[in-house]
């Protein structure tokens, strides 16, 4: 699998409804819904099953759930370029929290609550200071 196809899987999101938990194309998506559906179409079943959350659910368990997870199921990485999960933390001293996919070193698709669906954006000054991992899927060969 190359890093371009990873991107397009994720830019085939874009314009997804916002639905927590929710990870259906078209249908809807959170952040992570997002990331799980382009695993889906890039390398086939979950790796993981993934439990319920609530919206709240990094303050409430203080763990860095989502790093973790990431850290199971994908390749750490250093830097962004197309292709690499991104997890971000909202807030500094709060758990990391959302997830996109990078589409090249500058742009990424990511889904958020505020936004109301699936967006393509810049990796703006104010998301690369929010960046605290990037990590390859697994597979990717360039």
């Amino acid at each position: 699998m190359r890093r371009a196809d990873v991107a397009a899987a994720a830019r085939g999101w874009v314009g997804t409804p916002y639905r927590h938990q929710a990870s259906m194309k078209a249908v809807g998506c959170d952040c992570l819904g997002l990331v799980r559906g382009v695993w889906r179409e890039v390398l086939g079943a979950e790796p993981e099953l993934v439990p319920p959350y609530s919206p709240d659910w990094a303050e409430a368990a203080r763990r860095e759930t989502l790093l973790e997870a990431a850290a199971r199921n994908f390749i750490p990485a250093e830097g962004v370029e197309a292709g690499r999960l991104l997890v971000f933390r909202w807030r500094r001293g709060m758990p990391a929290k959302h997830v996109g996919v990078a589409v090249s070193a500058t742009r990424f698709v990511h889904a958020y609550d505020s936004a109301g669906r699936a967006v393509e954006g810049d990796l703006a000054p104010m998301w690369r200071r929010r960046l605290v991992a990037t990590f390859d899927f697994p597979g990717v060969t360039d």
